[in-house]
């Protein structure tokens, strides 16, 4: 049943997307650039639909007021593709981080740049550093949430935490909150899996690190922020009938916190 459920959503997901991509492309690029928001928007709607009418994977969020208005930084935690899309209504059009590859996959690629999303080549650290303040900055003064993940790529639940220097130097250069999001979205998203699971996704928004702090106790108050709720999300998610499966690094962790 899992199986049939996880085809028809991959089916839905990517039908959809191409159908958006294609029934859009003859205006998009001459509309106003809120006419690339609302497309982008309602792409992220209608996933998020099918992802639990299709697959029985739903969400939960909690803490949205957490978030203050106007420009700030939005750190979240990064176990599947699900926050990629899941997380752009709630912030109403984040300006998302994503490696330069996005950028080049056809069609697609385009319309994430006219939506304003950055693009970052990770290959050039120094000058992708650069870059990304002048965008986030930019986006930030006009008001948009930066959607960051700060370990650079999806880790499966309950490994070990491997965060990036790069979200302090951005939390220093640009002197804005920093809003710490943790998820327990692996459980039902795997990464590279072809399996979607039954359950509640939660999104959990944590209370903003303001800024003045020294780059790593920064780095230090939001890993901890980020980890601790995300423990607890995934603990929850084990005790929860019936439980997604836990991949090996997270029965470890939920063992360990037990223990604990």
């Amino acid at each position: 049943m899992i199986f049939v459920r996880s085809l028809l959503f991959n089916v839905a997901f990517y039908a959809v997307t191409v159908a958006m991509l294609l029934v859009t492309l003859p205006v998009y690029f001459i509309l106003p650039r809120s006419f690339a928001f609302a497309v982008v928007n309602s792409w992220a709607r209608v996933s998020t639909f099918l992802l639990a009418a299709l697959a029985g994977t739903r969400h939960e969020v909690r803490g949205l007021d957490n978030v203050p208005a106007g420009g700030v930084i939005v750190a979240c935690k990064h176990q599947s593709a699900f926050e990629t899309f899941a997380l752009i209504p709630l912030l109403a059009n984040p300006a998302i981080v994503m490696k330069q590859q996005i950028g080049r996959i056809p069609v697609f690629g385009s319309y994430t740049a006219r939506a304003g999303m950055i693009r970052i080549d990770r290959s050039g650290r120094t000058a992708a550093l650069r870059t990304l303040v002048t965008r986030a900055g930019e986006a930030i003064s006009a008001g948009r949430k930066v959607l960051i993940f700060p370990e650079g790529t999806r880790r499966p639940p309950g490994a070990p935490a491997a965060y990036q220097t790069g979200i302090a130097h951005i939390y220093r250069s640009l002197a804005v909150p920093v809003v710490p999001v943790a998820v327990n979205s692996g459980l039902y998203w795997p990464r590279r899996r072809f399996l979607h699971y039954p359950g509640t996704i939660i999104v959990e928004f944590l209370p903003p690190i303001r800024p003045g702090l020294q780059s790593h106790p920064f780095l230090d108050v939001l890993q901890n922020a980020i980890e601790t709720a995300s423990d607890r999300l995934l603990a929850e998610a084990a005790r929860s009938r019936p439980p997604p499966p836990l991949p090996p690094e997270a029965a470890a962790r939920v063992a360990e916190l037990h223990l604990g």
